[in-house]
């Protein structure tokens, strides 16, 4: 679809946009800092309350890989408008849930909804001449970075004042209000194939098999992702611990990390200008040293080890997401006919990363502590650099021989 949208026409959708990723894609993670006071609620059982996270989370993992596709065979417009309905109801319904089983089954469901984000990254593509499309996914990205890095604090402050209650409540009607916004400035999509469902689906693994780039690129993302979630899922714990500070500090951190978010749309202009793959290399890189620089947090005095874990957040953050907003603008281009399908490839690998990085990181902080959590993240995102290094070896050869690869 070429885009006959003026620039600021497509300026003003791009916000909208934007603004729907982030209050899209923080629906789920608003429950993680109140499970608590959720659990008192509903009288869950510590297992119950601990599958509130994990079904969210299943049911974005699943979305991912069996609703975005649709984007590709049908009008992408009205694939966003269902979903935003299908999560403002999900919210709702999950603000009324009376016990257990009400809150197990909507947190599945409200996961899969929540995948509308990952929708509108590739619309954002779309609509954007060829040249600017980074551009225009780093600000549609900013938008859903902010989401997820500020959902936990947006969430703990509500929650406290008024219920967990108001706050999904508050949430359903932000989805409501963007899903108005939308329905009046998404134009129509064309379909990008003809392709059967099923097809579809088994068109991922024929996409996957052909495209050597985006087997890398989803490695490497993920590397990132491993470190990025070691260190957020085991800071609360850490500042428990070491500080004897409280889960509000913890979701302040997040504030600093959305300071690097807000940069995602220059990495997108940059790797419009200079290439994807030496804006990851870059990224990745600014992203190591961001966490190796917390190894030295023991020869700092307490309140300067705060600052060096703030101002490292900001540094790591904006390393990964420079570089997710490179690797998307790299795969889109691999084939405009399949930006849904390559999108739904490339986060499965980051779903993939911070899944194992929870898992890793608790496993790492129980052995070693602190330090082996930002040894685990140092290592995660040298191994993403290498990835990166070796991809860039590989072009520049391929350059210089083009019967090769």
């Amino acid at each position: 679809m070429t885009t006959d949208l003026s620039p600021s026409v497509l300026l003003r959708t791009l916000l909208v946009l934007a603004a729907a990723a982030g209050f899209s894609v923080a629906s789920i993670y608003y429950a993680q800092p109140i499970l608590p006071m959720m659990g008192d609620t509903l009288q869950l059982s510590i297992g119950s309350i601990g599958l509130i996270p994990t079904l969210t989370q299943a049911g974005y993992a699943l979305g991912i890989l069996f609703l975005l596709p649709l984007g590709d065979r049908f009008d992408r417009r009205i694939i966003i408008l269902l979903k935003t309905l299908a999560l403002a109801l999900m919210l709702m319904l999950y603000s009324l849930s009376g016990g257990e089983h009400s809150v197990l089954v909507l947190s599945l469901l409200l996961g899969a909804s929540a995948t509308v984000a990952q929708d509108i990254v590739p619309a954002a593509a779309i609509l954007s001449a060829s040249g600017k499309q980074g551009k225009a996914v780093g600000m549609v990205m900013t938008g859903l970075l902010l989401g997820i890095l500020l959902s936990r604090t947006v969430s703990g402050v509500v929650s406290a004042a008024w219920g967990w209650r108001i706050m999904y409540q508050m949430a359903a009607l932000s989805i409501a209000l963007t899903g108005v916004a939308l329905w009046r400035v998404l134009p129509r999509f064309g379909s990008q194939t003809t392709l059967t469902y099923p097809m579809l689906v088994k068109s991922m693994v024929q996409l996957w098999a052909r495209h050597p780039a985006l087997r890398r690129a989803a490695f490497a993302q993920g590397l990132l992702s491993v470190g990025f979630s070691a260190f957020w899922s085991m800071l609360a714990v850490m500042l428990s611990q070491q500080f004897h500070l409280g889960s509000a500090v913890a979701g302040a951190f997040g504030i600093a990390g959305a300071a690097g978010a807000l940069a995602a749309p220059l990495s997108g202009s940059l790797a419009d200008k200079v290439g994807s793959n030496r804006v990851t290399q870059y990224a990745a890189g600014l992203t190591t040293v961001s966490f190796g620089l917390m190894l030295f947090m023991p020869l700092l005095p307490g309140v300067w080890q705060l600052g060096l874990i703030a101002l490292c957040a900001i540094g790591f953050d904006l390393g990964m997401q420079s570089s997710l907003v490179a690797h998307q603008t790299l795969v889109y281009k691999l084939d405009p006919q399949a930006r849904g399908r390559l999108n739904a490839l490339l986060f499965t690998g980051v779903f993939i990363g911070m899944a194992l990085g929870s898992v890793l990181g608790s496993a790492m902080w129980g052995e070693f502590g602190w330090p082996g959590v930002i040894v685990l993240s140092v290592i995660a995102s040298l191994a993403s650099l290498i990835v990166r290094m070796v991809e860039r070896r590989r072009l520049h050869l391929q350059d210089m021989n083009p019967t090769r690869g």
